[in-house]
């Protein structure tokens, strides 16, 4: 026993990397009809956290969820020295694209983060938290949710919004949402982060209880994949 909870120690000692690794990595957009916003994505320590579900969304994370800005994120992240990749797509992320970039990793940041804000939605965002980066080399393959932030209610309706506190979706990418909706619903009950419900939508093109279409934009967990390959 005491020989198996030593081995079961070591082994969750080597799982993260106390010393610098390049990391290959791969995202992919899962979705039919939603894009990703600019990427942020991050090696850091074992006490940092973007997001963290049943816990209310800092500033910096709403800023993102609801309009697509990693500035504050991204600032969070550099005070702590963490080893960052903003907008590696060089905008959007369509449906079904990926992108790939490099991440060289320093002593110490041995967790992997990611997020973007999922569009059209009203404060969803795709997010991997605090992934612990292996230290065996190899190709790794993770399967991401979206998350709401619970900062806004999910009202589907598009109207140019996107300030934190500004109630609406800012845009529809692929053009194919409709008008004058009545909204989904004024209110969120559930203000921390949680998983994503998915959005609701309709057929109405110029009515209905959302602006969104059910046919294009509806999804389900996961919405995204990342493939990470240790140097």
């Amino acid at each position: 026993m005491q020989r198996t909870l030593i081995s079961g120690l070591l082994l969750a000692v080597s799982a993260v990397p106390a010393w610098a690794v390049d990391l290959d990595v791969t995202l992919v957009n899962l979705t039919h009809g939603s894009h990703f916003t600019p990427l942020l994505v991050a090696a850091h320590g074992d006490a940092s956290h973007l997001f963290e579900v049943g816990q209310a969304a800092s500033a910096s994370l709403q800023a993102m969820a609801e309009g697509g800005d990693i500035s504050g994120l991204t600032t969070d992240l550099e005070a702590v020295g963490a080893n960052i990749i903003t907008n590696p797509a060089d905008g959007l992320l369509a449906p079904g694209a990926s992108t790939h970039f490099m991440l060289s990793t320093t002593d110490g940041n041995g967790y992997l983060s990611a997020v973007a804000m999922v569009l059209p939605t009203n404060d969803g965002f795709v997010g991997l938290n605090a992934l612990k980066i292996p230290a065996a080399p190899g190709t790794y393959h993770y399967y991401l949710n979206a998350y709401d932030a619970g900062t806004e209610a999910n009202d589907e309706i598009v109207n140019g919004g996107g300030a934190p506190g500004t109630p609406g979706i800012p845009a529809d990418p692929l053009g194919k949402s409709g008008m004058n909706g009545t909204g989904v619903t004024t209110e969120e009950a559930n203000q921390s982060v949680h998983v994503h419900r998915g959005v609701l939508g309709d057929t109405n093109q110029s009515g209905g209880i959302s602006d969104l279409d059910s046919r294009v934009h509806r999804w389900l967990n996961p919405v995204a994949r990342i493939d990470v390959t240790i140097k």
